[in-house]
């Protein structure tokens, strides 16, 4: 009964179309629930590391003093923790298949320079934020000189 199934496995793979395709110049189509790999924008990214520490394999790193934010593709496993977990959904998961690599490397990526509009926007920011502390210390102070004398 085994020899009828193997013979019948042996007359497909012979006669039928082949499994496989030559990856870099044929693309398959990505099955559904694919993952693929890591994405982030660093734009949206705080660098906060809560993606570190969810990350079961220790494929990320962050560093904060340097801006940048690194992660090994090669011992991701597209558990899609990192994804979830982050809390300005600058992380996501692109639909391709990872890029053909010969040699094991890291990809890291930097925090870009702000732009003037958005150092004035954090300049306005933080000015505003400044006057709200000097009222409420005015406030403050104002209430306890009316209770010192009252």
């Amino acid at each position: 009964m085994g020899s009828f199934k193997l013979g019948k496995m042996t007359l497909r793979s012979l006669f039928g179309k082949p499994e496989t395709v030559m990856y870099p110049l044929e693309k398959r189509e990505i099955p559904a629930g694919h993952r693929g790999t890591v994405e982030n924008d660093m734009a949206k990214c705080i660098l906060c590391g809560i993606c570190v520490k969810r990350c079961p394999c220790s494929a990320i790193e962050v560093d904060k003093k340097a801006g940048t934010w690194t992660i090994n593709h090669f011992a991701c496993i597209q558990c899609d923790t990192c994804v979830r977990e982050c809390p300005k959904d600058a992380l996501s998961m692109s639909a391709d298949f990872p890029h053909v690599a010969t040699a094991i490397a890291s990809q890291v990526l930097n925090k870009p320079e702000p732009t003037p509009e958005e150092l004035a926007a954090e300049a306005a920011k933080k000015a505003e934020r400044e006057a709200r502390i000097a009222a409420a210390k005015a406030a403050k102070a104002a209430k306890e000189a009316e209770a010192a004398q009252g």
